[in-house]
Order: structure tokens, then C-alpha cells, then sequence
């Protein structure tokens, strides 16, 4: 099993859900989360006065998934998200050792 940590601009959110969905995903995690890379952030005006934009407004998505379908997963996402300018987002998929279903008691890929 799988984690697919996904950090995308807010906007493409409705798309990658959409492309997630069509690939079978049926569980997603989506926060609002603030944050730079290459970026940096950026200069804003107001009222008159310009200040600095540190932290960026960004999605973070947190899909897990059965190791067959991490690849399609990340080509979703890329594809979805992508729209050719910096603060794309990155993806992130890393090892999930045990997962489990509080209602029912399943574990492993049965609870995702």
C-alpha cells in the first residue's frame, strides 16, 4: 500500500478529483494548506501599499492506494494538474506500513 501526497494549485482541484475518479479512486483527503518552493511567493497592492506574498495558497491531497494503482494515480494527478507554469505542485508517494478501518475493524488494502 501506498500514500499519494499530492500538493496542486486550488483551482485544478475539481479535475484531479474528476481524473481520480475515473481511474477508480474512492477515497480522497483534500486540506488547504499554504506553503513556496521555486516560487517564492509574490508581491501584492493594497490600499495603496505593496506588500509580500510569502506563502502561496495550495491543495494538499492524500490518496491511499493498492501498489497496482500508485502509477495511475500519479498520471492522473500530473496530468490533471498540470498547467505549464511554476507552482504546479509536486507529488510526493511513500510507504504506508498498516492501515485501518475504525467502523469495521478491516485492515490493510481492505480498509482503503
Amino acid at each position: 500500500m501506498k500514500l499519494v501526497s499530492a500538493v496542486i494549485k486550488p483551482f485544478k482541484l475539481d479535475d484531479v478529483r474528476a481524473a481520480l475518479s475515473e481511474i477508480g479512486v474512492q477515497g480522497v483527503t483534500v486540506t488547504e494548506v499554504k506553503g513556496f518552493g521555486r516560487q517564492k511567493g509574490h508581491t501584492e497592492l493594497y490600499r495603496g501599499a505593496e506588500y509580500v506574498v510569502d506563502f502561496l495558497p495550495k491543495v494538499k491531497l492524500e490518496i491511499a492506494v493498492a501498489e497496482e494503482l500508485v502509477e495511475k494515480v500519479i498520471d492522473s494527478v500530473s496530468k490533471a494538474a498540470h498547467t505549464g507554469k511554476i507552482g504546479d505542485g509536486k507529488i510526493f508517494v511513500t510507504t504506508l506500513e498498516q492501515v485501518i478501518r475504525i467502523r469495521t475493524g478491516e485492515t490493510g488494502e481492505d480498509a482503503i
